[in-house]
């Protein structure tokens, strides 16, 4: 049976979403790997952190300002400390964590806006230091997944070790609970939905940005919580990669890639689609089949049981697509895991893979995406796809159509008939008397555009 696509309403009359099991399970495995750690307790200033630990939310404007924390320690409950009148908010609708008890106020540096003069990092420490006391952990290590420097430094003055504590919940994440996979799923849905309107918008005239606002527009009226960003590349933008887009504006024969990146209850999507517009040349073509091919190859080999070295072991090396070394190459054949961030274990790449490779289990979600240049020297082609690894493979969750390189804009006629979706941009080089002769001096020009990139 696929996975299951729910609507965003809660209902009496399907089991859909359950909230209350997603809370406790994502709090039950987190416990779990404190308790078999070397840490007397976990603080956490990420607010992807605080979300899976705490169930609580304020808004993504928040997401990078570390100004609310929690700590959570052994065989104990989770303490959230918030900005201002949040903590209000939680002890009305945040049953779960006791009131006043477990939800208190206390902003923190605001990553430094707040100096270090006023006291406010001592303030912060002295109120971890008294629930470690409290809990009688003061002489355990703390396990701290990010920190602002003053704060590290006046929890070290009152003698509390540090170590990492972000390995601790990147390990708790990896594995997806039913409800988080379920919720993946209704994200990417959300994505499909987009492209569709991506696919029937594109044509000459269009920008990049005219794209992103369309997407932008499409998956808040689904009820999208954040679009994180829309990577909207298209025409010689194509390559190499740049990862922003702009306000160029879309050609016939312009190939376009798009990485839509959003969340839906805090779960997020990161889902490649390319495609061309009005047509496709042979270049485009075959650049898109070769991307495809590492991808599908890749995702045929996704069961428990294999490693992240088996999977990267099939995409190119970095010199054999104009680069060169790994490190210059990062994330264009890659993968890596999908849940409350975008980028969460296991990481794909032959840069770390091969001496570090890390084992596929069941529950696991994450993304695979490949990119290859077409000889032309300037277009390329970009695929991902969003997965769920099951009990004997795996099962795609993104499902806006992609096994060839889709052809966006209207369909062009000429006298004799309809204009051939698969044709060289410039139009004089599809004169079969001269295409032949055409077709070695482009081959030529990308070599040497090549060897310049190497």
């Amino acid at each position: 049976m696929p996975i299951h696509t729910n609507g965003v309403m809660a209902v009496d009359w399907e089991n859909r979403i359950d909230f209350e099991r997603l809370r406790n399970e994502r709090l039950t495995r987190i416990k779990g790997l404190l308790k078999a750690s070397e840490a007397g307790a976990l603080l956490c200033f990420d607010m992807t952190n605080v979300r899976y630990i705490t169930a609580t939310h304020i808004g993504t404007w928040a997401q990078d300002k570390m100004s609310r924390f929690t700590l959570l320690p052994q065989n104990g409950e989770p303490i959230l400390w918030d900005f201002g009148s949040a903590a209000r908010h939680h002890q009305l609708y945040a049953p779960w964590l006791d009131g006043a008890k477990r939800s208190r106020p206390d902003p923190t540096l605001l990553r430094g806006a707040i100096a270090p003069e006023t006291g406010r990092a001592e303030a912060v420490a002295d109120k971890i230091y008294a629930e470690l006391v409290e809990h009688g952990l003061q002489n355990e290590p703390l396990a701290i997944d990010i920190v602002e420097l003053p704060i590290l430094f006046a929890l070290q003055a009152k003698g509390v070790k540090i170590i990492d504590g972000q390995q601790m919940m990147q390990n708790a994440r990896m594995i997806k609970t039913i409800d988080e996979i379920s919720l993946l799923s209704l994200s990417c849905a959300m994505v499909d939905a987009a492209y569709e309107d991506l696919y029937r918008f594109m044509q000459p005239g269009v920008r990049e940005n005219d794209c992103v606002a369309l997407v932008n527009k499409r998956l808040y009226e689904l009820g999208s919580e954040h679009v994180e960003g829309v990577n909207a590349i298209s025409g010689e933008r194509c390559n190499p990669h740049p990862h922003v887009f702009s306000d160029r504006i879309l050609r016939p024969g312009d190939p376009a890639y798009f990485d839509i990146l959003h969340s839906y209850m805090g779960y997020r999507t990161c889902y490649y689609r390319t495609f061309v517009v009005g047509s496709a040349s042979h270049a485009q073509v075959d650049a898109y089949k070769r991307c495809r091919d590492y991808l599908d190859h890749a995702l045929s080999l996704i069961k428990p049981g294999v490693t992240t070295a088996d999977v990267v072991s099939i995409w190119p090396k970095a010199e054999e697509f104009g680069f060169p070394n790994e490190e210059a190459a990062f994330a264009l054949q890659y993968g890596h895991g999908v849940g409350l961030a975008i980028w969460e274990k296991p990481v794909f790449s032959r840069m770390v893979s091969f001496k570090h490779p890390e084992v596929i289990q069941e529950g696991m979600v994450f993304a695979l995406e490949t990119f290859w240049p077409a000889t032309d020297g300037w277009s390329a082609a970009r695929i991902e796809e969003q997965l769920v690894v099951t009990k004997d493979g795996c099962e795609v969750i993104t499902r806006f159509p992609a096994e060839a390189l889709m052809v966006a804009g209207v369909r062009y006629y000429t006298a004799t008939g309809p204009l051939s979706p698969t044709r060289e941009t410039q139009s004089n080089l599809n004169n079969p008397r001269f295409n032949a002769a055409n077709q070695v001096a482009l081959s030529a020009a990308y070599e040497g555009a090549q060897s310049k990139v190497q």
